[in-house]
């Protein structure tokens, strides 16, 4: 169960669901600022953005964030759910309404989602976007669910853990491994220094960053 009940969360769109930054942003900062969370939108912000982020690069760039504590929650779009997943320190799960935010909240107790932006995007999308928010942040997640089943699904919350770190290299000497151009584009975003910088706490992330962006 995670130990804080503030978050910083952000928000990170890919370029095929990029016009629709704007709308998941108002939904979801109506729902948790009153709960006394902040939300960094890193964008895309529009169609038309300099920076083109693929779902790939979403993964990168969410793995920087979360693993250099410059977040500690990441919303993002359906495609990028198996990138997110191909890091260490993130746990992401597909996410289309209110009940599977809080069985993936309570039972998984995850760090980012992966929503169908493009699914049903008519009449009630907004309102969608804000019932899931509100059932994936209601409460402090990893709880179990159902009450029947508390021990065991956080038992096996922490067996997951293990396997995890036992299956993945370390981060984030891991991006080394990466094409350089694939990552520098991830990190390219109009406000991504601004932002990362200004709430980064692992010095160890922040230094390769900074060695990537070439500052």
């Amino acid at each position: 169960v995670r130990s804080y009940s503030i978050m910083k969360i952000a928000l990170i769109n890919e370029n095929s669901q990029a016009a629709k930054n704007a709308v998941i942003e108002e939904a979801l900062k109506k729902v948790v600022e009153p709960m006394g969370h902040t939300v960094y939108n890193y964008g895309m912000y529009t169609a038309e953005d300099t920076a083109q982020l693929t779902y790939v690069q979403n993964g990168i760039l969410a793995a920087v964030l979360l693993n250099g504590g410059a977040v500690d929650y990441v919303i993002t779009g359906e495609g990028a759910m198996l990138a997110l997943n191909s890091f260490p320190g993130v746990i992401c799960g597909h996410v289309a309404d209110p009940l599977d935010a809080y069985t993936f909240a309570q039972i998984n107790d995850g760090n980012a989602i992966s929503m169908p932006f493009a699914l049903k995007n008519g009449w009630g999308n907004e309102l969608n976007l804000q019932y899931t928010f509100e059932k994936l942040f209601c409460e402090e997640s990893g709880k179990g669910y159902p009450k029947d089943r508390v021990v065991p699904e956080q038992r096996n919350k922490k067996i997951l853990d293990v396997v995890r770190e036992n299956n993945f290299k370390s981060f984030p000497e891991l991006l080394d491994g990466l094409d350089a151009d694939l990552v520098k584009g991830a990190l390219a975003g109009e406000h991504f220094q601004e932002l990362f910088f200004e709430n980064a706490t692992n010095e160890v992330v922040i230094a390769k960053v900074k060695e990537i962006l070439g500052l």
